[in-house]
């Protein structure tokens, strides 16, 4: 097989070249055919393979991509339909009461589905929303972030003079401080970080919502990242490596090799378990970042932003807000 020459590969980002233009029109039209109706049906097979495309151009999440082909593929063969079209608010129904699952598994599959129909609609397959108000009710517990006791007691049973546990309880406070996800923390390189105005300058390349954003940090932390880089650079040197990632191995590799095999995330859960400290992981870390802003005084949709949530419902889901502490707060209020 032959290597594809650089010449052939396009660097313009179109991604925005059909966000502002007309949807097809998706009104019935009238006085059609049924076999001119029949032709330009779409089959579940079909509309799959072409939103999986778009997706993968887009620059979606592999796992998000794996969801929608598995939970349709299953949808489609539980309720033995074929066409986009065919799918109705009954058909999802019976599906949902087919599952031998918890509520929320099924609320988990269900808003995949729902997804994969708003890409439809938006290519034009089907032409009323219908699935709006298909809904599985879940008493959802709301989970705690990580404290600043938490993170105190982290760093000081650390060995900060190890190279792996400095890299460790750097990349914990980093996401305690300024709310990354882990995703984006192994992809953060040496040019996303401003020493001088105390910065990450991250680029939507590695952010979830594709979104360029600015997160300041605190001294503590430049400290702990400048002398992480410089003995990077020291590993690299060693180790014969080329790359620029803030995070990495003993041997100066990338420190995570796929969604499921992260070196970081696995030594804070070690850690967890052997300081009996339950909210050092990476989602409680953003939670506790969340907290942390909201009892400082910030306003709910900064902290949204720096989050790169898309709506503030998400946002709330990480603040940990019990029913007596909005009480106590209204109250201020009276």
């Amino acid at each position: 097989m032959t290597k594809k020459k650089s010449i052939l590969t396009v660097s313009e980002d179109f991604s925005d070249l059909f966000s502002d233009g007309k949807l097809p029109d998706r009104s019935p039209k009238k006085n059609r055919s049924a076999a001119a109706l029949n032709e330009n049906r779409i089959t579940l097979e079909q509309a799959l393979a072409t939103i999986t495309r778009q997706m993968t151009i887009s620059g979606n999440r592999p796992r998000t991509i794996s969801d929608y082909n598995v939970y349709v593929k299953q949808f489609a063969e539980s309720m033995r339909i074929s066409y986009v079209d065919d799918i109705t608010s009954d058909t999802l129904y019976e599906w949902l009461s087919s599952m031998n699952v918890s509520a929320q598994t099924k609320l988990t599959r269900l808003k995949c589905l729902k997804a994969f129909l708003s890409r439809c609609f938006d290519n034009g397959w089907v032409t009323i929303k219908f699935w709006g108000k298909v809904n599985i009710r879940v008493d959802t517990k709301v989970k705690e972030g990580a404290t600043d006791r938490e993170i105190q007691v982290l760093l000081s049973v650390l060995d900060l003079n190890d190279y792996v546990q400095l890299r460790d309880a750097t990349a914990a406070l980093l996401m305690y401080k300024t709310g990354i996800r882990i995703n984006t923390l192994v992809h953060l390189e040496n040019r996303h970080i401003d020493f001088e105005n105390n910065l990450l300058q991250l680029d939507g390349g590695i952010l979830k919502n594709h979104k360029d954003i600015l997160l300041p940090f605190d001294d503590k932390l430049r400290r702990l990242l400048t002398v992480l880089v410089n003995q990077n650079s020291a590993i690299r040197e060693e180790y014969k490596v080329s790359n620029e990632y803030v995070f990495i191995t003993k041997q100066g590799s990338k420190v995570a090799k796929g969604q499921s095999h992260n070196n970081i995330q696995k030594r804070l859960n070690k850690y967890a378990k052997e300081y009996g400290l339950k909210n050092i992981n990476p989602h409680a870390l953003r939670r506790g970042f969340a907290k942390s802003l909201l009892n400082k005084g910030a306003h709910i949709t900064d902290i949204s932003r720096a989050l790169g949530h898309s709506n503030l419902a998400v946002t709330t889901q990480y603040l940990h807000v019990d029913k007596e502490e909005v009480a106590d707060n209204l109250r201020k209020y009276l």
